[in-house]
């Protein structure tokens, strides 16, 4: 079988494990070739550190695409997460029309808030624009209050049920996105999951387990990483969840036990032999 290849669009943050440095080896070990389109160069991810340096790598965006088009390269999907600027908004944007031909899926996870609250770092207007990016994707994974933001509606809280959170997922997928998923999602106390929805089959999907106290860092892009890994490897988004939801998980569980400093990422790393296993990935 031929192997896949992926373009990831992320920062890279040099310690602490996140974006970029969360994604090649994950998609690596599902048997994915990662190939990456950094947006910036931080020493630390800036949550929880100070002093840490930033090298803008915007004007670097396009020379790169230009480059890969002249090669030429294919992907099988193009993932992309945190973007700094509306000025990447529109670069990204860009690279979605001249790679994606119809055997290419864009799987887009909008970073840029949490807890009712748009990151510092972002004007108000930026949801617009990343609600405009999503609608040229074939797969969105926000949270509930980048969901929101994007839909232009009030963040509920812990105030809502399942109609809402279906309802959501519908106008999410209005935007343009055939299939949905949203993390952050509990309808009891004590648990916590994500929910999925495929528009063209009209299946919804939920997984949920234990909610482990307290933030750890990297963990949307953990389990952005291992969903889009699953996705390439053939699973329907409603069993994808699943895996990315147990495989994070149990690199929280695993994290907390050792005493980890949260800043520092979680321990993904022994992880992955039970998240190639649930791919259905066994060595010859």
């Amino acid at each position: 079988m031929k192997q896949k290849r992926v373009a990831a669009i992320h920062d890279i943050s040099c310690f602490g494990k996140c974006s970029l440095t969360v994604a090649l080896p994950i998609l690596s070990a599902a048997g994915i070739e990662a190939t990456v389109l950094p947006t910036a160069v931080l020493s630390t991810h800036t949550g929880g550190f100070t002093g840490f340096t930033f090298r803008d790598l915007t004007e670097d965006i396009r020379p790169i695409e230009k480059h890969w088009k002249s090669i030429p390269i294919a992907f099988d999907a193009i993932y992309s997460g945190y973007l700094g600027s509306f000025e990447q908004l529109g670069l990204v944007e860009e690279f979605y029309r001249e790679f994606k031909d119809e055997n290419t899926l864009i799987l887009t996870d909008p970073v840029m808030a949490d807890n009712g609250k748009l990151y510092a770092s972002f004007s108000p207007d930026f949801p617009k624009g990343m609600a405009k990016l999503c609608g040229k994707a074939d797969l969105i994974m926000p949270n509930i209050t980048e969901a929101t933001l994007m839909l232009e509606e009030s963040y509920p809280g812990d105030e809502y049920d399942r109609e809402y959170i279906e309802k959501l997922m519908k106008k999410l997928s209005d935007l343009g996105p055939e299939k949905v998923v949203l993390t952050g999602v509990s309808f009891e106390e004590g648990k916590l999951g994500s929910a999925s929805y495929d528009r063209k089959t009209g299946e919804f999907g939920y997984v949920f387990t234990e909610r482990i106290e307290g933030y750890y860092h990297g963990t949307g892009d953990v389990y952005g990483s291992a969903l889009v890994a699953a996705i390439l490897r053939g699973k329907p988004v409603s069993e994808a969840i699943g895996v990315a939801t147990h495989f994070t998980v149990e690199a929280i569980r695993r994290t907390r036990a050792a005493g980890t400093d949260i800043r520092f990422g979680v321990d993904f790393e022994e992880s992955l032999p039970n998240f190639m296993k649930n791919l259905g990935i066994t060595a010859d």
